[in-house]
């Protein structure tokens, strides 16, 4: 029997699955990788609510209707127990990823970009194990909990152009949602702190990931030495790199310090993370902190 053409859409999405395969196979393995060796379990939500996963037993109140006994587990006993099953409402987990040209610079194998990018994946993945929604900030596209929107973010991360350095736009998170930021937030605190207020106004818990390179943040440079602005329009000769060392770690630490304050102020979560250290430690805080 002959077979019948694929139509239109079998063919537009063919070649989207092929092309989307094709372009994440290393960031989708290592953040598999990294998301199963993490070993978390399943985002719960210990609270009463609607949901079909039995939670708990509790004795039975006046306010509760005769429907709402569970006869079978009252008959062991000589009271009357009512089954109250977990809330599973899925919630919404937008992932801010910087992606401007600062964020490319990596001294030790590993740039940045890559390790928020990795951060993010395997975060993403755990969420969606979770039954959480997921979505990338700026995607015009509604938070999903499927494997699909899964593969249109790890896309996105694997664009290997820098990205157009601009704050983001608070209006275009859900209201109640809740945002993992990962940058540099190598900007300036005020323009910082007017983009935390905005989020808050709406509703928005956030988590603020400082992503560092050691030599950032470590500053071993000596002798003749020549810095680049990541962008390349400038450059900075100093004779005698060693000379200013302990003043530049000084205001490095100063910048983490006041990046950290303004986060508690809006009381958005704060994270360190230097990319010389275990991803895994990284992802445990950031699951920790948007399970609540």
């Amino acid at each position: 029997m002959r077979q019948a053409p694929l139509n239109a859409r079998a063919t537009s999405l063919e070649y989207e699955s092929e092309s989307l395969a094709s372009g994440l196979p290393a960031l989708m393995v290592e953040a598999e990788r990294l998301a199963s060796a993490t070993s978390l379990g399943v985002h719960g939500r210990r609270k009463a609510g609607m949901g079909e996963t039995f939670w708990q037993f509790r004795r039975y109140r006046a306010e509760d209707p005769s429907t709402a006994v569970d006869w079978r587990q009252s008959a062991k006993s000589t009271h009357l127990y009512v089954r109250e099953r977990e809330w599973e409402a899925a919630q919404a987990v937008w992932f801010l990823c910087d992606r401007s040209a600062g964020m490319f610079f990596g001294s030790g194998g590993t740039r940045k970009v890559d390790r928020a990018a990795l951060l993010t994946a395997a975060l993403a993945v755990l969420m969606l194990r979770g039954g959480e929604r997921i979505a990338l900030f700026g995607d015009a596209r509604p938070p999903q909990s499927s494997r699909i929107a899964l593969r249109r973010m790890l896309l996105a991360l694997a664009d290997p152009a820098p990205a157009q350095a601009s704050m983001p736009q608070a209006s275009l998170i859900g209201k109640n949602g809740q945002l993992m930021w990962l940058s540099d937030f190598l900007f300036p605190h005020a323009v910082l702190s007017e983009a935390l207020a905005r989020f808050v106004s709406l509703g928005v818990q956030g988590h603020l990931i400082h992503v560092i390179d050691p030599q950032e943040e470590d500053f071993p440079f000596t002798g003749r030495t020549r810095f680049d602005d990541p962008g390349g329009r400038q450059s900075e000769t100093i004779g005698r790199a060693e000379n200013v060392a302990s003043r530049y770690r000084a205001r490095f630490r100063a910048h983490g310090e006041e990046v950290a304050r303004l986060a508690r102020r809006q009381n958005f979560s704060y994270l360190a993370h230097r990319t010389d250290r275990p991803p895994q430690t990284a992802l445990v805080a950031m699951y920790a902190a948007v399970s609540g």
